[in-house]
């Protein structure tokens, strides 16, 4: 496995050794000692599934306040996105920085992303499903969401027409926020 660093602190790409043949290929997509190696030293509890069955489906951007706050690992198991993760830690020297990286079936890059960071993605094709790790559990009274055109953010989605839930519709700006 191989690490790459990103404009934002501790947001990672992760790149697995694939294995392949005529039969198709293998990857081993998480180990604890693989990513202790690499540095990354979080113990996630849950596993957690999206599927989104129209191009152009935004989600995001998302987060758990604390005590809630969770590091994500995330990665593209069918079809094809931009994920994006934004720095909102303020004592961060990277604090309101984005960065946005394509994630496919195809391709088999990871995300990490670390405790305080917005998370959020647009899918780039019909039938994507995702897969991503959190360190912490769901909680519903710790659940943010801030408008995805956050101007003072300033996400370059594309051209767009995005496909939103009533929640990321009506999402506060992150300066109305409390996160």
């Amino acid at each position: 496995m191989n690490k790459k660093e990103t404009a934002i602190d501790g947001v990672y790409i992760i790149e697995p050794k694939v294995f392949g043949d005529s039969r198709g290929w293998f990857y081993e997509s998480y180990s604890t000692e693989a990513f202790s190696l690499l540095g990354i030293d979080t113990v996630f509890v849950q596993d957690n599934r999206s599927f989104s069955a129209k191009k152009g489906t935004l989600r995001g951007l998302h987060c758990q306040k604390a005590p809630s706050a969770q590091a994500k690992l995330v990665s593209c198991t069918r079809g094809e996105i931009i994920d994006v993760a934004v720095d909102i830690r303020r004592d961060s020297p990277t604090y309101m920085k984005h960065v946005k990286v394509l994630l496919s079936a195809e391709n088999k890059l990871m995300l990490y992303i670390p405790k305080g960071c917005l998370h959020g993605f647009i899918t780039l094709t019909d039938n994507v499903e995702l897969s991503y790790k959190v360190d912490n559990l769901y909680s519903p009274e710790n659940d943010r969401s801030i408008k995805y055109d956050d101007p003072d953010i300033g996400i370059d989605w594309g051209e767009i027409d995005p496909v939103l839930s009533d929640k990321d519709r009506n999402a506060p700006l992150l300066k109305d926020s409390d996160v």
